[in-house]
């Protein structure tokens, strides 16, 4: 029997367990990647249990989330992460030169490696035909000091693409296709693996918008064949020598096949606030508008911008519309100075910032009170823009663009222009200079702002629980719910007693302090909860607050994986009636946490006088963390012992 391109990946990764759908596996990254915004805590976790060299081939550390520099919470960050990766023997990008991901993807991401990094988005990089991983600080952590990250066997999905992308139709409308058929949940426990013939029309930048995005639908990762487009992106980077020839054996063996005939697309549009509500543009168009932001990891490519430029030439944008652009490198801004795009673009009147994430998490450009703001990036969830009554659509850049001109939803068809064809050049711009190399200093003085503070201590779990339901919510809860984005949040991240303070404050901004009156209590959600981004804090935060239990009808992959090193216990409803029987307040009883993998746990409505059935998603291995208050407080006894 064939191999797919994860099966081969993995099984030289491989250093536990066997690639069996559904079990659990441990691999060995050979990159991992960091920012600034979930750096902090990982670098406190390795201080913590005194590694003094990075024991991974490769790591990289980025800075470029927490760049609103208005007093000195986020400048101390930097410097801590300075000291830390000179210490460790990281390689560090300076700050505001480009979004960890594109950057990545130019200068490190090769086909065949494993890359864990801290944050979703980190699976950009199965653009290039890396398997690509988000987690959390401290599993990003343990992939810095050398330790296997565990995860479970995920499914196996072909996604075959057909057909070629027509004009004024780019790859955004790709994943925004794959998100109209399988949803927010629908990618869950399963990679996305590419074939087909479109796949040779699609360079590698188009490649990574799809693998950034898929991190949209709940998917382990995404990922395509490594072949001539991917030589030919590498050779321009002159990184030939990272060049290995991958694709899936042809007797390979899929859990399910999707198909898509590129040629059939049409500009796509998701309606606020979730990615996966796609529509076509042709159904919106006509609406107001009141600001464009092209921009984030997902779409600001050479590409993307010249076509934006090609788009905007000549033209002013709308008088009631202001349009921000986020380049995401250097490299890219000096690629379109040197082409006229740049020139083109200021000319309309549009705001251009520096390379950094900004606006997409809500630390920069944020739309005014119930605004309709366009935008290229990967999530428009509920308040992540900065605003909290936001309407944020999610476009491809072309939309963008032709929709800044003229003040409305716009099919950037409908315009006229000339569509500009774009072929990957022999040679970019060489941009070495953004890194700063490692001086393997393992003496150096770590400074410390007053903001950061030490991890809170954790307790085990405890053998019963009587506790409230301090919250009850419904599907699709975002970790932006749990612990908010945005420039007022962001610097407060590595000081959880401040940030717990605004906990769901999106949707109940009375949680926090009934969480922290009850001192123990419960959480009740639906399905597919903690969606979204790869911020530890989301699990930290409800545990501080004296969350240990969440019970829900499903959970998302990277957040599960969380709550196991914070010692949150999941429990998963084994009949949705039961979830709609709890009400928020009640107090329910659990009793004797021996907990087994694969063995109900019983839960007592104490208010209700009813008993409910659930089951745990997790391994044995999880559990027993879990049982001693999570792999954290697991790792510090063994330390000290």
């Amino acid at each position: 029997m064939g191999m797919t391109i994860t099966e081969k990946i993995l099984s030289r990764a491989l250093v536990e367990g066997e690639l069996v759908r559904g079990t659990r596996i441990g691999i060995k990254a050979d990159q991992t990647l960091t920012h600034d915004l979930n750096g902090v805590m990982s670098y406190l976790v390795l201080e913590a249990i005194g590694l003094k060299q990075k024991k991974v081939a490769t790591a990289v550390q980025y800075i470029d989330h927490n760049m609103l520099q208005s007093d000195f919470k986020n400048a101390d960050d930097h410097s801590f992460i300075l000291d830390m990766t000179s210490k460790l023997g990281i390689i560090t990008a300076r700050s505001g030169n480009g979004i960890c991901h594109h950057l990545h993807l130019e200068h490190f991401s090769a086909p065949g490696k494993v890359l864990i990094g801290g944050d979703s988005h980190t699976v950009a990089a199965g653009g290039v035909g890396s398997f690509s991983v988000g987690v959390g600080g401290f599993d990003n952590a343990m992939a810095i000091a050398g330790e296997p990250f565990y995860m479970t066997m995920p499914k196996i999905v072909n996604v075959r693409l057909t057909g070629k992308l027509q004009p004024f139709v780019s790859a955004k409308n790709i994943i925004l296709e794959l998100l109209r058929r399988v949803s927010v949940k629908g990618g869950i426990g399963k990679v996305f693996e590419y074939s087909g013939d479109g796949v040779k029309t699609l360079n590698v930048a188009e490649r990574s918008i799809i693998t950034n995005m898929g991190a949209e639908t709940g998917a382990t990762t995404s990922i395509f064949p490594s072949d001539e487009n991917t030589q030919k992106w590498l050779k321009a980077f002159e990184r030939e020598a990272d060049f290995l020839s991958l694709e899936a054996d042809p007797d390979a063996v899929y859990d399910e096949v999707i198909e898509i005939d590129l040629s059939t697309l049409e500009p796509l549009i998701a309606l606020p606030s979730q990615p996966d509500k796609v529509v076509k543009v042709s159904e919106v168009a006509g609406l107001k508008i009141d600001q464009v932001m092209i921009g984030s990891c997902t779409n600001t490519s050479v590409q993307d911008l010249l076509s934006v430029a090609s788009i905007l030439e000549g033209e002013t944008i709308h008088r009631d519309v202001v349009l921000g652009v986020y380049p995401s490198t250097r490299t890219v801004i000096r690629e379109i100075v040197k082409r006229g795009a740049y020139e083109k673009i200021v000319a309309t009147g549009a705001r251009i910032f520096e390379p950094v994430c900004g606006g997409c998490n809500g630390c920069g450009f944020a739309p005014p009170s119930g605004g309709v703001s366009l935008r290229t990036t990967p999530r428009n969830f509920k308040g992540r823009s900065g605003t909290k009554d936001d309407q944020v659509y999610l476009v491809a850049p072309e939309t963008a663009a032709a929709s800044a001109i003229t003040g409305v939803i716009t099919d950037p068809r409908a315009l006229g222009k000339t569509y500009p064809e774009f072929e990957v050049p022999e040679k970019y711009i060489s941009d070495k200079s953004i890194f700063i190399m490692p001086e393997n200093n393992p003496e150096q003085v770590v400074r410390k702002g007053p903001n950061i503070k030490p991890i809170p201590e954790l307790s085990d779990l405890p053998e019963s629980m009587e506790a409230p339901v301090s919250i009850k919510l419904g599907d699709d809860i975002s970790t932006d719910f749990i612990c908010p984005a945005g420039a007022l949040y962001l610097p407060i991240r590595s000081n959880i007693p401040e940030i717990s303070k605004y906990s769901f404050q999106v949707v109940d901004p009375t949680f926090a302090q009934r969480a922290m009156d009850a001192k123990t209590s419960i959480i009740v959600a639906g399905h597919n909860y903690g969606q979204g981004s790869s911020r530890e804090q989301a699990a930290i935060i409800p545990r501080y607050l004296g969350i240990s239990v969440v019970m829900a009808k499903g959970f998302a992959r990277l957040h599960l994986a969380n709550m196991v090193n914070w010692g949150i216990l999941p429990l998963v409803f084994k009949n949705d009636s039961d979830y709609e029987a709890i009400s928020q307040g009640d107090t329910l009883k659990l009793d004797h946490f021996d907990l087994k993998e694969g063995e109900d746990v019983f839960v007592r409505n104490l208010t209700k006088n009813e008993t409910y059935a659930l089951k745990t998603p997790l391994f044995q291995a999880d559990l027993d963390a879990i049982r001693q208050g999570g792999v954290v407080n697991m790792l510090k006894k063994k330390n000290a012992k």
